[in-house]
């Protein structure tokens, strides 16, 4: 069974055992379960705009950063250069639960 959720604007199709990363959940220990309510379809029943009573419910696997980008600001004939790096942090969830 597969289902739709949405978490902080994004949507992600997930189904029964699916590991998937989201953005970070800093008040969220390892190992912990997470519950989203708000479903937006399970199986073949859609909701409007979510299904009432259905729920997804994973468990947090660990926290890390993604792959490191570069910024770089550049003004010709300036003499004007900057490079920045970011890494994003993120949350990976396993989902053990879809219950409509």
């Amino acid at each position: 069974m597969h289902a739709i959720i949405e978490d902080r604007g994004r949507q992600f199709v997930v189904r029964d055992g699916d590991t998937f990363r989201i953005d970070h959940m800093a008040d969220v220990q390892v190992g912990a379960d997470v519950v989203f309510d708000k479903v937006l379809a399970v199986g073949e029943t859609m909701g409007t705009p979510v299904v009432t009573g259905a729920s997804v419910t994973a468990v947090v696997k660990e926290h890390s950063k993604g792959k490191k980008i570069l910024v770089q600001k550049f003004k010709r004939r300036k003499d004007y250069r900057r490079k920045q790096g970011h890494r994003q942090t993120y949350t990976w969830l396993t989902v053990t639960a879809i219950s409509s």
